[in-house]
């Protein structure tokens, strides 16, 4: 949610309602209902919600190039003229297609086409639409996997499932390099106006230390963080950075919370995947 919301309070307020009750529906679901919600909810929400945000801004020119290369960033130091690049949800495929330039192939996998009717892709890309959870990708044939503010919207049950779909199509020796948004900076959803427990389509929200863990379960070893857009692969660094980030746990919340929206907006990793198979507990 944009820190300056235009909107008035009741307005804000029948987003929040809205939003709540179309996640709770998603908590509750089965995975066999989710692939059928995944294709309406969020129409549902904009139909019901038609000051929604991401209806009514308009990003200029300039701040989707900009959105693009701070991405990109990301990926840049890791890419080479010879690897295959996987981004999860790609949506446009603005970053895909700057990507393509960088790689010898880019594919994004998506529940949707969200692209324009008169979009044109360059020759090296390739988009795999699927149900969310049958990815339809030869094991090992990727080199890294990217994904941009997508893993908090996954149902709690769906996380292991796509962190083992990942694991299964990089080559060992991939990256997985992904940015959600940070447990202690948030909630990052409309939630936020109306305390601190997620209650709307931010499913989870975690630390980098959380982060780790679940990554090691999933058959990653090595993860290392990104601060203010570099990546940093000493082990010092990483672990002042999860010092810092414990440390911070310890203030009481509103003072964790102010801390962290300096410290700790999002969780940056690239974390590798170890040879065999995928480890869940």
């Amino acid at each position: 949610m944009p820190a300056q919301d235009p909107r008035t309070p009741d307005r804000i307020r029948h987003h929040f309602e809205v939003e709540r009750e179309l996640a709770a529906r998603m908590r509750a679901s089965t995975r066999e209902e989710r692939t059928e919600l995944f294709k309406t909810l969020y129409t549902e929400l904009f139909e019901r919600v038609p000051d929604h945000p991401r209806l009514t801004r308009r990003e200029t020119p300039e701040e989707s190039r900009r959105n693009v290369e701070i991405q990109l960033n990301l990926l840049r130091p890791h890419l080479k003229p010879d690897m295959t690049l996987v981004e999860v949800a790609p949506g446009d495929c603005r970053l895909s297609y700057a990507a393509c330039g960088l790689c010898a192939k880019v594919i994004g996998i998506d529940i949707s086409d969200q692209r324009a009717e008169d979009d044109t892709p360059p020759p090296n890309f390739e988009l795999i639409v699927y149900d969310g959870y049958d990815l339809k990708m030869p094991s090992a044939s990727a080199d890294i996997a990217f994904s941009y503010q997508f893993l908090e919207h996954l149902h709690p049950d769906d996380v292991g499932p796509h962190f083992e779909a990942i694991h299964r199509i990089l080559k060992p020796g991939g990256l997985y390099i992904f940015d959600t948004p940070h447990r202690y900076s948030g909630p990052h959803d409309v939630s936020s106006h109306f305390g601190d427990t997620l209650e709307g389509f931010h499913f989870q929200e975690w630390t980098v230390r959380q982060m780790r863990r679940l990554l090691a379960r999933h058959g990653f070893g090595e993860s290392f963080v990104y601060r203010k857009g570099r990546a940093h692969k000493s082990p010092l660094i990483n672990a002042l950075n999860d010092t810092a980030e414990f440390c911070a746990g310890l203030l009481p919340k509103p003072l964790r919370k102010k801390v962290s929206q300096r410290l700790f907006q999002a969780v940056t990793l690239a974390a590798r995947k170890t040879g065999g198979g995928s480890q869940t507990s």
